[in-house]
């Protein structure tokens, strides 16, 4: 088994091709992100991830991140500004009293994602494909090797991150001669590569980007922002470094909100809104705000675009298909200015985080021999799927896929206590499982879990006479069935039309219909939880707090019994708002 990882100078990600299909797994709190921050203690103890992420405020001598913006690099060049060493020289890195390389500190991560691999799948893990950018030189690719040999893995490939973006997003399914540009905007680097497809084979046409142009940049212009609002003087390292998570924060929500309310406790000792244990930050942002001092930053990629097309000696009309790398293309101005580039809708069918991942998943299958290329025949007339938690009609291989094709996902319990799960197979568009076709139903069992805590990956195959082939497995216990349908693509044309004409006709209700069903799903879990927390810490949180998250609760409440969508979300983010505080102390009690 090769392992698939994502090395990113902000977060990492590994996964494996499993059950027949890229899973990409998570630690054991759930999370599939894992930081790329390494803190090493004073008592000689090393910690990755989230745990070093929170020592970077208190300790940040002893804390690295975003060291894959040094790694292979020497005195000198450009970004190595401010560490001290000779001119040309490889660079170090000084950490409690002795200098690490940089291959040193990523190898600390990648043993991170060796050891949740490991521990998610019961088997040691020792072959891996690591992805890099597509400008990174020899230098940089054979570090990111070094890094990963030291972690215990041998490196099978090291593979152009636009490369493993475009095999996520399925595109090696285009027509030969295909051009794809992948914009990736991550968290220290920026470059747009220009793919050609020869063949089944990506080739890198040219790629232009700024290795010093990141989402790192956005926080800091946010946290600047912040600063200016709140009218704050210098402060000390450890509150730059709390402010900057702040901003990072900040940028993400207004990404899917208009504005919000930044609320960061004791930050410092005296300059607004002092109290005991010091100044207390209440700034409310909106959008709009955080936009006009990101767009400056964001705007310095354009020329970077078209330097890149220039070099393929390619037009922006020339491209087949334009996709969207990295977490900072979940803003909005991103992708509006992506469009205005590329005069084009970029694509966004896939997890910005996770494309590069899934990419390095699927390479690592091929290199396996899991996974071959196939010859296309045919394509489904309506999409497939299964029943989700609430009636949902979950999409596994969407219509129009060219045959024969594989896709799946993995799914979990969502009730404690669960020992098994039914999985009805769905043919249809309608957002609703009702209203879609039942092609058929099996049950696979698996021990009695917590919530969340099963893994049940879901497989379809479509072959190429149209006989699809179902798969569920339990990955814990092994237990696994298939099933059979042959009748998936032999649809008529007068049902695939009278199907399509009525997901049209009811577009609006049906989607509407599927938001107000995952906001009443998200509302009969976050009820109990406030409940449950106000009980718990009800003698620690001030009377008019707790009065005010009551009337939120209830006002959800209402909306949720009143079935009014537009009400229910905005009563759902109000309440989720007048929480930060209780899931901050909800935090602090339970790490102790």
């Amino acid at each position: 088994m090769i392992a698939g990882i994502d090395l990113g100078t902000t977060n990492s990600l590994i996964g494996v091709y499993e059950s027949g299909f890229p899973t990409l797994l998570a630690d054991t709190d759930g999370n599939r992100l894992t930081p790329s921050v390494v803190h090493y203690g004073a008592d000689g103890e090393t910690l990755v991830g989230r745990e070093a992420s929170r020592m970077e405020a208190l300790h940040p001598e002893r804390t690295i991140s975003s060291v894959k913006r040094l790694i292979g690099r020497r005195f000198g060049d450009e970004g190595t500004e401010g560490i001290a060493g000779s001119k040309g020289a490889p660079v170090t890195i000084p950490t409690h009293g002795k200098n690490l390389t940089p291959e040193e500190v990523s190898s600390e991560i990648l043993k991170k994602l060796k050891s949740i691999a490991e521990q998610r799948l019961g088997t040691e893990i020792t072959r891996a494909v690591i992805t890099v950018p597509a400008y990174f030189n020899d230098a940089q690719r054979a570090a990111t090797r070094r890094a990963g040999e030291l972690a215990g893995f041998t490196v099978e490939r090291i593979v152009a991150e636009p490369t493993a973006a475009a095999l996520a997003y399925g595109l090696d399914k285009l027509s030969d001669r295909s051009k794809v540009a992948v914009y990736d905007l991550g968290g220290g680097t920026f470059d747009l590569s220009i793919l050609q497809l020869d063949h089944g084979v990506f080739e890198v046409l040219a790629t232009h980007g700024d290795t010093q142009l990141g989402g790192d940049d956005l926080d800091e212009a946010v946290a600047v922002l912040i600063a200016k609002k709140a009218a704050l003087g210098d402060l000390p390292l450890e509150s730059q470094i709390r402010l900057k998570a702040a901003a990072r924060e900040a940028k993400e929500r207004l990404s899917t909100e208009e504005s919000f309310t930044l609320r960061l406790p004791f930050l410092t000792g005296g300059n607004t809104g002092e109290g005991k244990g010091g100044t207390n930050l209440e700034i409310p942002l909106s959008r709009a705000e955080i936009e006009a001092v990101c767009e400056p930053i964001i705007r310095r990629t354009r020329a970077h675009c078209l330097r890149s097309l220039e070099d393929a000696g390619l037009r922006a009309e020339d491209l087949d298909q334009v996709i969207l790398v990295g977490g900072s293309t979940r803003m909005p101005l991103v992708r509006h200015i992506v469009q205005e580039i590329f005069h084009t809708e970029p694509n966004l069918s896939q997890h910005p985080d996770e494309a590069v991942a899934l990419g390095a998943i699927l390479q690592g299958a091929i290199l396996g021999g899991n996974l071959q290329h196939v010859t296309l025949l045919d394509v489904t007339p309506l999409s497939l799927g299964i029943e989700t938690f609430g009636g949902l009609m979950n999409v596994i291989i969407p219509r129009n896929t060219t045959i024969p094709t594989k896709a799946g996902e993995m799914f979990t319990n969502a009730v404690a206590g669960q020992s098994g799960m039914t999985i009805t197979i769905l043919q249809g568009e309608r957002e609703m499982a009702a209203d879609n076709w039942r092609l058929g139903s099996f049950e696979i069992p698996f021990p009695p879990s917590p919530k969340g805590a099963a893994r049940v990956g879901v497989q379809f195959s479509l072959d190429a006479d149209g006989i699809l082939q179902v798969l569920a497995r339990d990955t814990a216990g092994g237990t696994e069935k298939i099933v059979e349908i042959k009748s998936a693509v032999e649809v008529s044309d007068e049902a695939v039309e009278a199907m399509l004409a009525g997901s049209l006709e009811h577009a609006f209700e049906d989607m509407d219909a599927r938001i107000f069903t995952e906001a009443r799903l998200k509302a009969e879990e976050m009820l109990p939880a406030v409940e449950a927390a106000l009980e718990q810490l009800a003698e620690e949180l001030p009377q008019e707090e707790i009065s005010e998250i009551k009337a939120k609760a209830a006002e959800v409440t209402s909306a949720l019994e009143a079935k009014e969508t537009a009400r229910l979300k905005q009563s759902l983010a109000a309440l989720d708002q007048a929480t930060q505080t209780l899931a901050t102390k909800l935090m602090e009690k339970a790490m102790g």
